[in-house]
């Protein structure tokens, strides 16, 4: 949910799945919200400094209790200032769940190569917790790609190629990353612990596909909690909008929208939400979801967006557009397109290589009859 992941949201967006064909009129489709959702907000992902000064203003939590709304709080050290930021919490009666994080210099997420890290980080949370005494809802697990392993080899496209390459041909590693998650995810069961596991779209068409080429190549690990929640961000796919969450959310038990804050150095795509959007995604969203997430509590702070949450008229209408339905199917299918492509490719290039080693057989022996004739007498 940091700024690194936020990077590769662009590409993650393109990861639509079509869904059976909705009653639409010209314009669009019109979906309304069977009430008010349970609203959980992302927060504290940057420095404690940061989470220190947010935290400090009793308008914020007293809107957050105005809106029976929890908190996703991110935990990525375990040091005295933060366990005291959530005993403040607990002290207002915040619902909280624990957002693991690893330290950046190890990527951040859980993923297929952030295992023991992850292991590691959960054994220091459950240690922290006790020491501190505090109180949790739940347990989330960020589940995403190493962003800073592919960031280290931008303009390196051979090594690239290599790890790409190696990771194709891993199948071990897919189902190895999965036997070690589910084990982690029992261990929290085991603590009394509910646990939510956050993916991106994409996660859908490899289901869909019975593909597994996105988690080999990616990292990503498809194993889930209690609950998973897809981070159907509409900011960095401004022309799709609601369209996606439209698109995804059938296949959501919970939904994560945004981003209501700016993502630095990644351009238009980057901006946040405007309130007309984001109050749409909001009502799409809980259409499909009773629990609906918000990144982030400090990009709604900012925006000025608290208040008008709290004044949303959940039972308004909202009306998706024909062309963003458009963009969404378009995008879905060049998707899953690729997908085939990238699954069946060892098929695909034997085949290739069976049809060239025909062709040369066929023009081979139509040469040698062509010679036979000439040299035949008559």
């Amino acid at each position: 949910m940091s700024t690194l992941r936020l990077s590769l949201l662009p590409i993650a967006v393109w990861l639509l799945i079509p869904t059976p064909a909705a009653p639409q009129s010209p314009s669009g489709v019109r979906v309304d919200a069977p009430g008010p959702p349970q609203l959980t907000f992302a927060c504290c992902d940057k420095t404690i400094a940061e989470a220190q000064q947010l935290l400090s203003d009793p308008a914020i939590l007293t809107a957050l209790t105005r809106l029976h709304a929890g908190l996703v709080f991110a935990v990525p050290d375990f040091s005295r200032e933060r366990a005291q930021l959530v005993q403040r919490l607990n002290a207002a009666g915040i619902p909280l769940v624990a957002w693991i994080e690893l330290s950046p210099g190890k990527g951040s997420y859980f993923n297929a190569g952030s295992f023991p890290d992850a292991q590691a980080a959960v054994n220091q949370f459950e240690q922290w917790t006790a020491e501190n005494s505090l109180r949790w809802q739940g347990v989330g697990l960020d589940i995403e790609p190493n962003f800073s392993e592919f960031a280290q080899l931008r303009g390196h496209r051979w090594q690239l190629v290599r790890l790409l390459a190696s990771r194709y041909f891993d199948r071990a590693r897919v189902f190895r990353a999965r036997s070690n998650y589910a084990a982690l995810i029992r261990q929290l069961h085991d603590r009394g612990y509910f646990v939510q596991t956050y993916q991106l779209p994409f996660i859908v068409a490899e289901r869909e596909e019975h593909s597994t080429v996105l988690e080999r190549l990616l990292g990503i690990v498809d194993v889930r909690g209690d609950q998973e929640a897809l981070m159907l961000y509409t900011s960095y796919a401004p022309n799709v909008g609601a369209g996606m969450i439209w698109t995804l959310g059938p296949h959501a038990q919970a939904i994560g929208v945004g981003s209501t804050e700016g993502a630095p150095g990644a351009g238009s795509l980057g901006a946040p939400l405007s309130w007309t959007q984001f109050s749409q995604a909001l009502i799409v969203a809980a259409h499909f979801s009773h629990t609906v997430g918000i990144y982030s509590l400090e990009g709604c702070v900012q925006q000025g967006y608290l208040d008008r949450i709290e004044s949303l008229d959940w039972g308004q209408s909202t009306l998706i557009s024909s062309q963003q339905l458009r963009h969404a199917d378009r995008m879905s299918r060049a998707v899953r397109a690729g997908i085939w492509i990238a699954t069946t490719f060892p098929l695909l290039l034997a085949l290739v290589i069976l049809w060239l080693a025909a062709l040369i057989w066929y023009r081979r022996v139509r040469r040698r009859l062509v010679r036979l004739r000439l040299e035949s007498p008559e």
